[in-house]
């Protein structure tokens, strides 16, 4: 009797731990970073490094917490022996004693006093915990519970350890803060601003690095919105989240990434490994911090994501291609778009639906007092990873939507938009049984009648600009509405772009795909003008079905749609 091969079993992933020392002592896979720590010790003593959110920066903070801590010592071996540091450990290696602080917990919609406190409380805990670490007398601790701010409390534990030198980490550094200037850019200002607690609070820090008890410490959060409050009062801090050496530090390059998906690939021999790494690369990569880096980064998070929920029964994706809790956080995170002139805002999301990207100067450090510009807004948006910058002009510089992630939500959130600015409501349940009957049935109809529906309600009021490129927009919006098809924007195919195609994603089942042309008639070219782009669709769409790549897709359907802003017709192309 032949002998049974034992099915691998998938890799143990840390998705959503962020304890190094659990990652390590559990037998989780781990992606060496290890090889920043002397580059990052040779960069400065006071460090700043900015990423989007679930983006790995606090288990990166916490490999340097367990690098650096003289507690680990006896752990080294077991958590570094194989990594790269490991190899080339620095003289910096376990030296330090630890103050570790965290600010994402922090309440921020009751207003200043719970934000004071909330603020306070994470201070006290964070001193309170180093000083039993430490072993410091009940004596000390006690004092921490003596002065009401955060900059007293500060000035107390410099006094108590000020015969030693420490690392400071402090993981989510502006959290509260970016909830705050969502919610209210007036409290914003008075807490973070000039005479703010948070400003008070880091001129303390300041005067710590300057007595040599702080002797070194390193920063992580995704804006700069404090920076400008935090470097006016502490104004050594080294910003490395823009350089070209440190744009890896953080997230996967392609070569992790590809080793990660390898366990999949092994797994599941008939599942096409190039269409899995493109899939992957479609969904997850595109950030870029410096345009000289070699290669766009993935958010290792989603990737993580992905790895751990595949169905490796089924040899299926995950139904969800992005956690709902990650999709709950960016969905907050779209109230950036009610800062400043609202307006405004608008107008670049229009810019970056409608034409792919958007231009403008990217702001190094913001001056709400200056007051909160189309620059801020762009680069607010780049520094929480819902663009990423592509090219430079002498103009500006230029951002684009990484990725297919942050296209479908951006969609999302346009829908919701659309229907506020224009006091409408758009069903959900109708779009979704429309795409459903166009997947199983092959049955446009359901769907061109929601398009109508919108179009007419929109051509009563002058927010939108009707044109092909906004009509296609609008379509877009309604197709992002389902997860039922892996949507692409005039994708190249064979160097031409086809405006719309549908196809199949796992793990979703459907009967047909679909290549949607869409053309757009004036009003004022009449009935001749109409025909006139509906004869010249036809061809470019028959055209389109000759292309190799094209004609190779399974039960594809191809339409061609026209409309003028309030009428639409639609005609099944066959090649």
């Amino acid at each position: 009797m032949p002998k049974q091969i034992e099915p691998k079993m998938p890799l143990k992933i840390p998705y959503g731990v962020s304890n190094f020392k659990k990652v390590r002592s559990e037998g989780f896979v781990y992606i060496d970073k290890t090889n920043y720590i002397a580059a990052l010790e040779q960069a400065g003593e006071h460090l700043i490094l900015l990423r989007p959110r679930r983006f790995g920066k606090s288990l990166f903070l916490s490999m340097l917490e367990h690098y650096y801590d003289t507690q680990y010592v006896d752990d080294f071996e077991t958590l570094f022996a194989d990594l790269h540091v490991g190899q080339h450990p620095t003289p910096l290696k376990n030296s330090y004693p630890i103050l570790f602080m965290e600010f994402s917990g922090i309440e921020t919609e009751q207003g200043y006093e719970s934000v004071y406190q909330g603020f306070n409380h994470e201070v006290k805990n964070a001193l309170k915990r180093f000083l039993t670490r430490y072993g410091y007398s009940p004596e000390s601790l006690a004092t921490m519970d003596v002065d009401s701010s955060p900059q007293g409390k500060m000035k107390d534990f410099l006094r108590i350890i000020e015969d030693q030198k420490v690392l400071l980490l402090i993981d989510e550094y502006d959290h509260f803060a970016n909830s705050l200037l969502g919610n209210d850019l007036n409290l914003f200002q008075s807490i973070v601003g000039k005479g703010g607690f948070v400003r008070s609070f880091y001129e303390t820090i300041k005067t710590g690095t300057q007595r040599g008890i702080i002797d070194r410490l390193f920063i992580t959060g995704v804006t700069p919105i404090m920076l400008d409050s935090m470097t006016s009062g502490f104004n050594i801090g080294k910003n490395l989240s823009l350089t070209e050496v440190f744009n890896e530090v953080i997230g996967f390059n392609r070569v992790e990434v590809e080793g990660l998906l390898s366990s999949i690939a092994n797994t599941c021999p008939t599942l096409d490994q190039n269409t899995l790494y493109d899939d992957v690369r479609r969904w997850y990569n595109g950030y870029r911090f410096h345009l000289n880096a070699p290669e766009a980064m993935y958010n290792s998070d989603m990737v993580l994501y992905f790895v751990d929920r595949f169905d490796y029964k089924r040899c299926a994706y995950p139904e969800y291609m992005l956690d709902e809790n990650i999709a709950s956080d960016y969905g907050k995170i779209m109230a950036m778009f009610s800062i400043g002139d609202r307006d405004t805002n608008y107008t670049v999301l229009e810019e970056l639906l409608n034409q792919g990207e958007v231009s403008a100067r990217y702001q190094r450090k913001f001056d709400f007092d200056k007051g909160f510009d189309r620059d801020d807004f762009v680069s607010l948006l780049a520094y929480m990873g819902f663009i990423s910058l592509q090219r430079k002009t002498l103009s500006g510089d230029i951002f684009t939507i990484p990725n297919y992630v942050m296209r479908e939500l951006y969609f999302q959130y346009f829908k919701v938009e659309v229907e506020r600015r224009n006091h409408i409501t758009i069903s959900d349940r109708a779009i979704l049984l429309a795409v459903e009957t166009l997947a199983l049935d092959n049955n446009i109809q359901p769907l061109m009648i929601e398009l109508e529906q919108v179009l007419k309600l929109l051509s009563n009021r002058d927010s939108i600009w009707m044109d092909e490129q906004h009509i296609k927009t609008i379509l877009l919006t309604l197709l992002y509405q389902s997860s039922a098809y892996f949507i692409h924007s005039e994708r190249e195919m064979n160097r031409r772009y086809p405006d719309i195609l549908l196809l199949e994603r796992s793990p979703f089942k459907v009967n047909y795909q679909h290549l949607i042309e869409l053309k757009y008639s004036k009003k004022s070219e009449g009935e001749k003008g109409w025909m006139q782009k509906k004869l010249e669709g036809i061809e470019q769409v028959k055209g389109y079905l000759q292309l190799p790549t094209i004609a190779a897709l399974q039960q594809l359907s191809a339409w061609l749609v026209i409309a003028d802003g309030e009428r639409v017709e639609w005609v099944n192309v066959v090649g």
